[in-house]
């Protein structure tokens, strides 16, 4: 009989992370799985680069420098080790990872998991408005979010290390819960209850303090890495090795469930985990409870992400000084104007950043950053747009200069969101010994079946769901009701983040806004006060773009999604944040009327 309890560690939260956490997380304390999260729609763009320059790479390279030491110590303390390191080739990695074993003396079993791109598949397209389609133009990676199962065979048949290319972050933790505990598809609240714990574990130290709204209250210099201790109903306790920094807390743990997360729905290969059935709850000193999580069957469809390269960028920063900022830059643009036209690239983007003050004692403190974009397919226009800018430099405006020299074009990428039927991709567990499984989807829910069971009252599914899935549930669930607003009384003209907590990311190009707060008076206070029009005067940006916004009672929460404000993906770079990662701390820093009583 397995042991009541399974602790699944993190070790990584994207292609890039620290170094040390995976032998960190091996040496803490007692680990029965370590997982590593290395994908992202950027990182797949980038891997998708390295495979056209080799194609026998396109994985993340750091994990197997990770197991230089990682992989003896695994070995020793009997630590399975399951990662979607793999990117575009998994297999390749796979096979690495054996070569190192043997040169390092470490027998260990290696499996991987393939069937996730559709293009080394030979697949035919992915579905639309009308049905089944074709590539589109220049596609350069498409890759669907496979769920656990797959990492769940591998286990079952013994596997040590699991390799996987791109499948839901949550699958990382839903495939060994369920070859551990034995649960099958059918098991949907159990597998829901691993998918919210997946999601907290899955960004690596943001469930431990990591860029935490309220930083100050802990010493978050060097937060350790998440773990949880799953039990077989899929409750959950996410703790921290001892002695290690950050914190676990019921806020931290909040501020993570409600990253690049939308409504009441949050659907996957695996299950579709009903957010709105969360319950969160102190366990002991950096210990939360995650418990009554429901279930309901997944989409008929998988998420598709789509890469492909959009162009070149060009960009270059000057340096406006002092006096008469604003005509300093009518100038500029003056100047360029006729450039621009005969270039003809396909976009143009100023912008003015008043990072100014007058009467400055520190020359930068009175400069402000007029940012000039350019897009286009030909690298050369860029060129010619940057050379015009450098001859500006003793013919423009007084006090000349810029942030820093112009480099060459840099190419950048586009993030699409499709679907693929669940049924039409080749999911397939590659076990040790090279023997071939192929995984069948999950069974799906049609719209006359009725869920798993009643589960409390949350918000309408939005017209375009999150990753990990990208088909739209059969039903809406009922809205919530709110609390009853908090008397009347005294205000304060005040920042919002005094009361608030805020995490923001990037879905494609869409951005969610997770706001929190920590008491029943302030929850009283902001599902009233912070509705979708506040929350376009608060963030003027917003303003041109749908927003939704979705209701969490359960989590004192509110989730905004601005569709579109990130135009094509993180990798586009649309806008000066481009992963809208401080969007949450903008809306924090905005001035409201807050009740006195909260402050």
């Amino acid at each position: 009989m397995p042991v009541p309890v399974l602790r699944i560690g993190n070790a990584s939260g994207f292609y890039g992370d620290r170094f040390d956490a995976l032998r960190e997380m091996l040496t803490g304390g007692p680990l029965d799985v370590l997982t590593g999260d290395y994908l992202a729609e950027l990182t797949m763009l980038i891997l998708g680069r390295d495979r056209l320059k080799d194609p026998a790479t396109g994985y993340a390279r750091t994990f197997l420098a990770q197991l230089e030491e990682g992989l003896g110590l695994a070995a020793d303390r009997g630590v399975k080790l399951v990662t979607n390191a793999g990117g575009l080739n998994p297999a390749a990695l796979a096979e690495r990872i054996g070569e190192l074993a043997d040169r390092v003396g470490v027998p260990v079993r290696v499996a991987h998991v393939t069937g996730d791109d559709l293009l080394a598949d030979g697949a035919d397209g992915v579905n639309g408005a009308d049905g089944p389609g074709q590539w589109p133009p220049g596609v350069l990676t498409a890759n669907a979010y496979l769920g656990g199962a797959g990492i769940a065979e591998c286990l079952r048949a013994g596997a040590d290390v699991v390799v996987t290319g791109r499948v839901t972050d949550a699958a990382l933790v839903t495939g060994p819960a369920a070859a551990h505990f034995g649960w099958t598809a059918e098991d949907l609240d159990p597998l829901a209850g691993a998918v919210v714990a997946g999601h907290v574990l899955e960004c690596g130290a943001q469930a431990t303090g990591g860029n935490y709204a309220f930083f100050g209250e802990h010493d978050v210099r060097r937060p350790g890495f998440p773990l949880a201790e799953l039990h077989p109903d899929g409750s959950a306790v996410i703790t921290k090795h001892p002695g290690t920094g950050g914190a676990v807390t019921v806020s931290t743990v909040t501020a993570q469930l409600l990253y690049e997360t939308a409504g009441a729905r949050y659907p996957g290969p695996d299950v579709t985990a009903r957010l709105d059935t969360v319950r969160l709850a102190p366990d002991g000193p950096d210990r939360v409870r995650i418990s009554g999580v429901r279930g309901e069957a997944p989409p008929a469809t998988l998420k598709v992400g789509l890469t492909r390269l959009g162009g070149h960028r060009s960009e270059v920063v000057f340096v406006l000084t002092g006096l008469d900022v604003e005509a300093k830059a009518r100038l500029v643009r003056a100047q360029l104007d006729g450039v621009l036209a005969a270039a003809r690239p396909a976009e143009v983007r100023w912008s003015l950043a008043r990072t100014d003050r007058a009467d400055a004692p520190v020359q930068e403190e009175a400069g402000a950053l007029l940012r000039l974009v350019v897009r286009a397919r030909d690298p050369e226009v860029g060129r010619v747009v940057n050379a015009a800018c450098v001859e500006l430099a003793l013919a423009s405006y007084p006090g000349f200069h810029v942030a820093a020299p112009p480099g060459k074009p840099a190419p950048y990428g586009v993030f699409e969101a499709a679907s693929v039927d669940a049924g039409a991709v080749r999911h397939v567990a590659v076990l040790p010994d090279g023997t071939r499984v192929p995984v069948l989807p999950a069974p799906v829910r049609t719209a006359d079946e009725p869920a798993s069971a009643p589960v409390p009252a949350s918000v309408p599914v939005p017209a375009s769901v999150p990753e990990p899935a990208s088909a739209p549930m059969p039903a809406s669930v009922p809205a919530p009701v709110l609390p009853e607003p908090l008397p009347a009384g005294p205000t304060r003209r005040a920042p919002l983040g005094l009361v608030a907590g805020a995490r923001s990311g990037d879905k494609g190009g869409s951005a969610n806004v997770g706001v929190w707060v920590r008491d029943d008076d302030a929850w009283r206070w902001l599902a009233h006060e912070l509705t979708v029009e506040r929350f376009r005067h608060l963030l003027p940006e917003t303003a041109r773009f749908p927003v939704t916004r979705h209701v969490l009672p359960a989590l004192r929460a509110l989730n905004f999604v601005v569709d579109g404000i990130l135009g094509d993906g993180a990798a586009s770079q649309a806008r000066f944040d481009p992963q809208a990662k401080a969007v949450g701390e903008w809306l924090r820093a905005r001035h409201l009327e807050i009740p006195e009583v909260l402050l």
